[in-house]
């Protein structure tokens, strides 16, 4: 399936802009009568029939629409704060976009290398990579925010942060995949290459964040990033079905 994205795309019959289109005719040399599929990434796709194939205009008409395209089961949003080499944070989003997440922010934090983010390659690399994991439901970018307004902002869900400095709690660091729960939102919070500032620990924990590890490897940020992603996806991937396969793991 070739999927094309169009956030304004609807029924009965739609014109995609100039880059689909001549991704549509140029590149994969479609023409009047194929079909494709579209979406506008919030969750519906489209089968499409080409009504008229100009490389620059290219027009479809919209034969079927399924709402609620294999939405995640779960919603997750990631605080990350970019790193310094901007292409590890833009591998991050690809990647995250492919395995499952609900928002990405990124954030501004005490020790950051990197307090300018470019929107505009970031959003071009959530797009590719909806595309290429023909995903209906495209994930949310929000601009470059404080860490502070984002451990104050109102959140209907589980927060955690992760960081490398010794428990403030008394339980310890809780290990993610043993702290989420099947279906249920969360906030992951992933600080910069210099880790989280104590301050920073202090007030997460104020404003009701759960301190958690992803174990005992020392990750780079979009790493340990990635890590938290995957490990939330599987948390809430299938369950088990056999009992003795249960029983055994």
């Amino acid at each position: 399936m070739q999927l094309f994205y169009d956030p304004d795309i609807a029924a009965p019959r739609h014109t995609f802009g100039e880059e689909e289109s001549r991704h549509c005719v140029r590149v994969l040399r479609l023409t009047e009568g194929d079909r494709l599929h579209a979406t506008d990434g919030r969750g519906t796709l489209y089968e499409c029939r080409i009504a008229e194939a100009d490389p620059r205009r290219c027009t479809v008409e919209v034969i079927a629409e399924h709402r609620n395209f294999e939405p995640l089961p779960y919603r997750l949003t990631m605080g990350v704060a970019p790193t310094k080499n901007a292409d590890r944070f833009e591998w991050f989003l690809e990647k995250a976009t492919e395995i499952g997440v609900t928002a990405v922010v990124p954030l501004e934090t005490e020790r950051s290398e990197r307090r300018v983010f470019n929107p505009r390659r970031g959003e071009k690399v959530i797009t590719a990579a909806i595309k290429q994991s023909l995903k209906a439901f495209r994930p949310e970018l929000r601009p470059v925010t404080p860490l502070a307004e984002v451990l104050e902002a109102p959140f209907e869900g589980r927060k955690f942060i992760a960081h490398c400095a010794e428990a403030r709690a008394e339980r310890g660091k809780i290990y993610l995949p043993e702290a989420l729960r099947r279906g249920e939102a969360a906030l992951i919070l992933i600080g910069p290459e210099g880790d989280f500032s104590p301050e920073e620990i202090d007030r997460a924990r104020a404003c009701g964040f759960e301190e958690i590890t992803l174990g005992n490897q020392r990750l780079r940020t979009e790493t340990a990033a990635l890590v938290a992603v995957t490990m939330t996806a599987a948390a809430n991937g299938p369950e088990c079905e056999n009992e003795e396969l249960k029983t055994e793991n």
